[in-house]
């Protein structure tokens, strides 16, 4: 199947001949190896013949020929040796029968038997004697037919018969290496045994130039094979377009450039697998054969003239009767612009003396060797080439030693043409040859030229009148004669073996031996052609390149990796913040990172060493992990932070991929540190949808990549939890759930969630004990921190908490709270009330601010906002009992969240009554001489204020209380676009509803 047609969706490609398709070639790797390799191509590689034989056919679409086939092409018959061609001597068998006469054969040709002469032995190599068979033939079915033109499929049938009389004729072990058809085109390719298994990367495509451009009526099948690893042969069976005037010509040389720049063939893959290249064109082989019905003519030759003088040398065919002289020189008198030499300087006679001298061919002007050497300077084929229009990058055909193959009466051996339309005789079948070295010299002299005429043009564009004071200039460019390429050879000389350097590097030569013309084949108006081609050339042995690729391979990693970077990375033993068990699980860990147990706020820490163990400097940094729904970008995850124990590279790409260089023998030290803080992951990590596991990539530039696994076993916690998952946990803690969740359908086992009841008590009683300590202790001349702070002890004091001084007291707190035991284990044995009374407080706003629902939720707080929102837009005042009995009973619909809300409310107004009087100043000392407490939750206008002080400080730290808490507590819907004093409202009645529990009678309404 045409390389063009596969695998492609588009109509185009499906037509044969159609251009082809290009996109899906891919760019070959392994070039550096692939020099290595070749440095030592002699270790690998023998040198080895092989015959090539190219044979060429226009069959005109005649039923029978297939039986003459095999006849002409593998035993090489049919050849009349006194007009056979290049290298054609005589037969080589010593067959005395005597040959079928010209009149015997034509008496007795048909289309069911072979055309082909009896007794007739091969005249060329045939046989066992070749070892690649390359047979184009033309016209294999009717062209003409629009039917057979416009077939969208090739029909197989008829080609099937000529490869059964080639496969019946070859020898024993040849095997077809390659077929192609488009429509009346068919090339098919056979190998010999011994040649058969070095024949490689072979590739098949069609171009078609017929009707509107690419139909397959007209075109050409191509085969690119590589032979022994080295060589790379590439075989053109054509048909360009037909006619005898000038644009007929014309459309010869456009087909036969389309043909050129169309064709592509499959990128080559080596026996290692390495692909050489994207798919290749022509003028990238190292020897091309182009052959065909080239359907060139005789330009401007009357043909009555040529059939006559052609006539006179197929009067009888038999070698030993000689020509006419006074029929060739009657011939020749009416022939008069044909160029021959004089015939006054030579007698011909048929009775020879032994004395006599026989001429040279080229010098006898009766031999058909002076008429073929006339005639060719007509030749349009040669006058393209010499002109630079078609065939003229390197191609080069053999010596034309016989007749025209065309166009002759069927089942005549040389009777031309004689139909109404008298066609003149024409070369138009013909095998041409290019070499690598012949193309590399063509391009070389087209650059010569191109540059030449761009500078002649460039010194024009100045003026040619100044050219003469610059003598510099001495370009002289004909656009008329300037850039032909074709080489003028003699005609009758013998072709020498041309050495070629073939695209690997390996030494080719290529002769041809011989090229001629099988005129005693009668059953098409066509006579066949061949040609023989030895060719040395150098092929790999297999086995033996396998084993240099090997060694090479393994040179070329030893030195490359001795030249790259290389780092070890160890995984240090855990460090002392881990539990015994923990210490003794990591002791002999060194090939991941394990945290061992992970429970909420906890800090935990693990280091490693990167330490340089190459020859040079090494460039390092932690990669982008690969990109999955529900995870950030970056090169770590959100739950680990890193610290390095230096400065990374000053332009380093960015803050997440900072480099750091090594030089050899250094190290760095890194710390990776996990705490879980982010109440989303502590949500999925409680459900089972995360885990703490990922894996680490340390990118080493122009190194290899290290891959670190790193991983944590999360331990359950009450945080991040629903109150109505939480009411349901048994005492003991959600621990004892590990691994488990509380179903929704266990049973109630607290009104309340049992951390919230836990914390509050907690907290009151440590209030108490603080104010009492303080009043004791007397600190003379310092303020209480409830009398500088209206929201102790919810509102942190920077003093306390700056730095995360009581990062692991917290997460002590939250595993007392997790394991249900004791806060007493949390705190170490000299922390005092006041500093416990802060971290629990702190612990409590932390669990409010990460329930799933909230105290309050979304729900109960639109009612509540409804409610709010209507009494302000009627002007409406209840009460605060009535107030505080309408928010209850909206609180009622949620009766664990109700029991929540009262529990903390309640604990909130104790504190604040104790605080308040604890901060009470004198009642004789006047407001202006009191100093109230800040209020850094919120800011409070004075003159909104009581008069009275110890009033005025109550409503302060009710404000705060409401304040801290109403974030902690209130769950609201995220309303897109929300207007910023939209927000500030809701959050004001949101206050407003806390200071309802908080307030002492109708003080609340004051503010």
């Amino acid at each position: 199947m045409p390389a063009s047609d596969a695998g492609s969706d588009l109509l185009d490609s499906k037509i044969p001949g159609a251009y082809p398709d290009v996109s899906r070639l891919a760019v070959s790797t392994h070039q550096t190896l692939s020099q290595a390799l070749y440095t030592r191509r002699a270790e690998y590689t023998k040198p080895r013949n092989v015959r090539i034989k190219i044979g060429s056919w226009n069959v005109a679409a005649q039923k029978g020929t297939e039986k003459d086939v095999a006849g002409w092409f593998i035993q090489g018959n049919g050849v009349d040796e006194s007009i056979g061609g290049y290298g054609v001597k005589g037969p080589k068998s010593e067959n005395n029968e005597p040959r079928e006469d010209a009149d015997q054969q034509e008496a007795r040709s048909s289309k069911h038997a072979s055309t082909i002469p009896k007794n007739n032995d091969g005249a060329v190599p045939g046989e066992a004697e070749v070892g690649i068979y390359a047979l184009g033939l033309q016209e294999i079915v009717d062209i003409s037919s629009p039917t057979e033109a416009l077939r969208p499929y090739t029909d197989p049938t008829v080609a099937n018969r000529y490869k059964n009389a080639l496969q019946e004729a070859l020898p024993e072990g040849y095997q077809l290496v390659a077929e192609q058809q488009l429509i009346g085109l068919l090339l098919l390719i056979y190998a010999s045994p011994t040649v058969y298994p070095h024949v490689k990367s072979v590739s098949t495509t069609s171009v078609g130039t017929g009707l509107m451009g690419y139909m397959g009526n007209k075109g050409a099948v191509t085969t690119r094979i590589v032979l022994g690893e080295t060589t790379r042969l590439v075989f053109i069976n054509s048909h360009l377009a037909a006619g005898a005037d000038k644009a007929a010509l014309e459309r010869r040389n456009w087909d036969a450039s389309q043909i050129s720049s169309r064709t592509r063939f499959d990128p080559i893959v080596d026996v290692m697998g390495a692909q050489q290249g994207i798919g290749e064109g022509l003028g990238e082989e190292d020897f091309a054969f182009w052959f065909g019905d080239l359907n060139y003519r005789l330009e401007g030759m009357p043909g009555d003239d040529i059939r006559r003088l052609l006539t006179i040398h197929t009067k009888n065919l038999d070698p030993e009767t000689l020509v006419d002289s006074q029929d060739l020189s009657a011939a020749s008198s009416e022939t008069s612009d044909i160029s021959t030499p004089p015939s006054s300087d030579f007698s011909i006679q048929k009775d020879s003396t032994l004395d006599a001298v026989p001429l040279p061919p080229e010098l006898d002007p009766a031999s058909i060797q002076t008429t073929i050497t006339s005639l060719l300077p007509h030749d349009e084929l040669k006058q393209q080439q010499k002109a630079g229009k078609a065939f003229h990058d390197g191609w080069t055909e053999g010596p034309i030693q016989f007749l025209p193959s065309y166009k002759y009466d069927f089942g005549k051996v040389g009777v031309f043409d004689s139909s109404e339309k008298k066609r003149c005789p024409s070369w138009c079948d013909r095998i041409l040859y290019r070499t690598r070295a012949a193309k590399l010299r063509h391009d070389a002299k087209a650059k010569e030229q191109e540059e030449a005429r761009k500078k002649d043009e460039e010194m024009k564009a100045k003026g040619m009148e100044h050219a003469g004071e610059d003598e510099e200039v001495l370009f002289d460019y004909n656009p008329d004669t300037d850039g032909e390429t074709y080489d003028e050879y003699d005609e009758n000389g013998d072709p020498e073996p041309e050495t070629v350097i073939a695209e690997d590097g390996f030494e080719d030569e290529i002769l041809l031996e011989y090229y001629a013309s099988h005129m005693r084949v009668l059953s098409s108006d066509h006579k066949p052609l061949d040609a023989v081609f030895a060719l040395k050339y150098d092929a790999v042995i297999p086995e033996l390149k396998a084993t240099i690729h090997h060694e090479v391979a393994r040179e070329l990693d030893r030195a490359e990796n001795e030249g790259r970077p290389s780092v070890t990375l160890v995984v240090d033993r855990s460090t002392g913040n881990d539990s015994a068990e923990d210490k003794g699980k990591h002791d002999n860990d060194f090939g991941e990172v394990d945290f061992g147990d992970v429970h909420y706020a906890e800090s935990k820490r693990r280091n490693i060493t990167i330490a340089n163990t190459g020859r040079v400097p090494a460039t390092f940094s932690f990669a982008d992990r690969p990109v999955e729904e529900g995870k950030p970008e970056g090169p770590f995850p959100p739950w680990l932070s890193v610290q390095f124990d230096r400065e990374p590279d000053k332009g380093a790409p960015g803050n997440d991929q900072k480099q750091y260089t090594l030089e050899p023998a250094d190290v760095c030290n890194v710390e990776f540190k996990v705490k879980i803080e982010l109440i989303e992951l502590v949500r999925n990590l409680n459900e089972s949808t995360s885990a703490l596991e990922d894996i680490l990539v340390l990118r080493i530039e122009n190194g290899r990549d290290h891959f670190l696994p790193i991983r944590g076993r999360w331990l359950q916690s009450a945080f991040s939890r629903s109150i109505d998952k939480l009411v349901r946990i048994p005492e003991g803690g959600v621990r004892k759930l590990q691994h488990q969740k509380p179903a929704d359908d266990q049973g109630v086992k607290w009104s309340a969630p049992r951390e919230l009841f836990r914390l509050t008590e907690a907290i009151e009683d440590l209030t108490e004990r603080t104010l009492a300590d303080w009043d004791m202790t007397g600190h003379e001349g310092d303020k209480a921190p409830w009398q500088h702070n209206a929201g102790w002890p919810f509102a942190k004091d920077t003093r306390y908490f700056a730095d995360d001084a009581h990062e692991t007291t917290l997460a002590n707190v939250y595993e007392a709270l997790d394991c249900d035991t004791s806060f007493d284990s949390a705190f170490d044995h000299g922390t005092s009330p006041m500093q416990r009374l802060e971290i629990l407080a702190e612990a409590l706003l932390q669990f409010l601010r990460s329930l799933q629902d909230g105290i309050v939720i979304e729900e109960i707080w639109e009612q509540l906002d409804s409610g709010i929102a209507a009494r302000e837009k009627s002007k409406q005042q209840l009460s605060v009992d009535e107030e505080r009995l309408w928010v209850l009973e909206i609180l009622s619909s949620t009766p664990n969240h109700n029991v929540s809300f009262v529990l903390l409310t309640s604990m909130l107004q104790r504190i604040a009554n104790e605080t308040a009087n604890a901060s009470k100043p004198d009642p004789k000392t006047p407001r202006s001489s009191v100093d109230l407490p800040a209020s850094p939750q919120v800011s409070v206008r004075r003159r909104t204020l009581s008069k009275v002080p110890g009033v005025a400080i109550r409503q302060l730290i009710n404000r705060n209380y409401a304040t801290i808490f109403a974030d902690a507590m209130f769950r609201a819907r995220d309303v897109e676009r929300m207007k910023e004093k939209d927000k500030v409202t809701r959050k004001e009645r949101m206050i407003r509803v806390m200071e309802l529990f908080l307030s002492e009678g109708d003080e609340g309404q004051k503010l």
